[in-house]
């Protein structure tokens, strides 16, 4: 168990132009650079000052249908981080990759060339896509159910994980006087036949100096909860209440238990996005500027894309129509994602406009409006009474936005004895005080 103190933990999640629907629009972004690695490396540059544990882009290999509203193109996240790496010096990089998509091996040799190349700063997040234009650019006719995609995930990180571990960390002998390169003995072959894949490895790239990269998943649903207990040791989740962040903390914290895991080697990081102005005031005004500058096509889209429901014949004033919307365990898309939109507009009574603008910085995720003292407050508030361990930063608008929290929030928590003022070690397992990898549960699991 580590010997520091229980410090905060904070990703910040880098989408283009921003997290909030309009602020692509807004004067205080830049125009939109999203090819330009001087503008990566901007954002990522003030992450790494603010000394915040990782950066992270979200992947969907498709072309979204709302490209004529809002800029949504993507970069390969492999290619991006890559980059990356080489004018960064300490921030990590969590990099998404699809398991629904892609073959083990693959992912496994792309995932720990970019780790040895970073000096050990990569982490996985770990997702299943649930896109039909997706699988259509893959060549297939659709997308698998919600539970026989997390059943082909379970294989294939059992599968990235043996081969991860197929070189012993001293196989690299290097005895030039003898002509012996790497002891053979410690490069194991892994025999791997599961549901979906069989792999023979080992794979041809010897492990980081962090053993493994980072294990990263976001999902909140029942089975995405099990799956985290049983791999995860970073958790992306959306939580909008104290209450609900609490109850979905001990419940995923009580699973990591029954599969014989170290609680605290799992990180639980809340999404969060909050609009920051010197005063609260300040703040708001800041808040509606950015939800006049929304499109409601794209926000009524961006709903039925996930949830499957389409609003566009209500009036757009009206309340929200709760029996239009289905029981969200039988969402095969973003389940949790759509319990957590049917539970807001029930608890607050929106009408279409207002749930549109809520969603419209974070889709689903924790919103805040206020000044830096108050953000503040609020971090303690969920760190200190067992609902996160940490924040997944979503700026609202980009770079300006990441600047407010660096250069305004983050003092405050320094001063407060939540967050560190440096870097404590060079790898990723280091900024998030987890441990080496335990390679005997990997042989166990074989």
């Amino acid at each position: 168990m580590s010997s520091r103190p229980r410090q905060l933990h904070f990703n910040v999640h880098v989408s283009t132009g921003g997290n909030h629907e309009g602020a692509w629009r807004h004067p205080r972004s830049e125009p939109v650079r999203l090819t330009s690695l001087d503008y990566q490396r901007k954002v990522a540059g003030i992450a790494e000052r603010g000394k915040l544990d990782a950066v992270f882009f979200g992947d969907t290999p498709a072309l979204s249908d709302n490209v004529k509203l809002r800029p949504v193109e993507q970069l390969d996240p492999v290619a991006l981080h890559g980059a990356l790496s080489a004018v960064t010096t300490h921030i990590g990089l969590a990099a998404t990759i699809s398991t629904s998509f892609n073959e083990p091996f693959n992912v496994a040799r792309k995932i720990a060339s970019l780790d040895l190349l970073s000096g050990g700063r990569v982490g996985w997040n770990i997702v299943t896509t649930s896109s039909e234009n997706a699988a259509r650019n893959y060549g297939l006719d659709g997308v698998l159910a919600h539970r026989d995609r997390y059943r082909r995930a379970e294989d294939f990180v059992q599968v990235v994980k043996k081969l991860w571990d197929s070189w012993e960390p001293d196989a690299i002998v290097h005895d030039r006087e003898a002509g012996i390169y790497a002891d053979t003995g410690r490069i194991r072959p892994v025999v791997h036949e599961g549901e979906f894949f069989k792999v023979r490895g080992p794979l041809n790239v010897p492990p980081s100096p962090q053993g493994r990269p980072v294990l990263i998943q976001a999902g909140s649903s029942e089975t995405g909860v099990a799956f985290a207990a049983r791999h995860a040791e970073v958790v992306f989740t959306a939580q909008r209440t104290l209450e609900d962040g609490q109850a979905f903390y001990r419940e995923l914290k009580r699973q990591v238990v029954e599969n014989r895991r170290n609680p605290d080697d799992v990180k639980i990081v809340v999404g969060i996005s909050p609009i920051i102005g010197g005063t609260e005031a300040e703040a708001k005004k800041l808040a509606e500027e950015l939800n006049e500058l929304t499109v409601p096509e794209y926000g009524l889209r961006q709903l039925r894309q996930f949830s499957g429901v389409d609003l566009s014949s209500y009036p757009i004033d009206a309340p929200v129509p709760l029996d239009a919307f289905p029981d969200a365990e039988t969402v095969e898309t973003h389940r949790s994602r759509t319990a957590l939109v049917i539970e807001l507009a029930k608890r607050e009574k929106l009408t279409i406009r207002q749930l549109l603008h809520r969603l419209a910085g974070a889709r689903g995720h924790q919103t805040f409006v206020g000044s830096t003292d108050q953000l503040a407050d609020r971090i303690e508030e969920w760190f200190s009474n067992g609902a996160a361990d940490g924040f997944n930063f979503m700026p609202a608008y980009l770079p300006g936005g990441l600047e407010d929290f660096v250069d305004g929030v983050i003092p405050i928590l320094q001063r407060r004895g939540l967050f560190r003022r440096d870097y404590e070690g060079t790898t990723l397992r280091d900024h998030y005080d987890l441990p080496f990898p335990d390679r005997a549960r990997t042989e166990r699991a074989a």
